[in-house]
């Protein structure tokens, strides 16, 4: 259900973050290199707090940076517990970290004015 719209069958464009993952994952990256475990709970505590962050498509997203070469991954064995896959930002990836950051950069005004407009259409509804 949509906790916005309280309706079974949201069709808001907003509600699929998937595609907002790939930019949150390559700035987490960049800033260190980390296994997806710790991945998903920085993306919970930065960026999805309340939301229900599917880590399935957390590692898809991860095997399609992966796959396009902007991260690597090795495993770590050292340490106590089970190996696990390290993920690093390679150097094309920090090229589309940069690129992502510009595009958001851009949104925000076409955002702002969205909102704008929406707000003044409520306003006139009110009235």
């Amino acid at each position: 259900m949509c906790r916005s719209h309280h309706h079974e069958h949201c069709e808001c464009p907003g509600f699929r973050m998937g595609r907002f993952l790939q930019p949150c994952l390559l700035l987490l990256l960049a800033r260190r290199r980390a296994h997806g475990y710790e991945l998903i709970e920085e993306l919970q505590k930065l960026w999805f707090e309340g939301e229900n962050l599917d880590p399935g498509l957390v590692y898809r997203t991860l095997r399609r940076l992966e796959e396009d070469g902007f991260v690597q991954s090795e495993w770590v064995t050292e340490g106590p517990g089970p190996a696990k896959r390290v993920y690093i930002l390679t150097e094309d990836g920090k090229i589309a970290l940069h690129s992502w950051a510009k595009y958001i950069e851009t949104q925000i005004p076409r955002l702002q004015s969205f909102l704008a407009h929406y707000r003044g259409l409520e306003k006139e509804s009110t009235k």
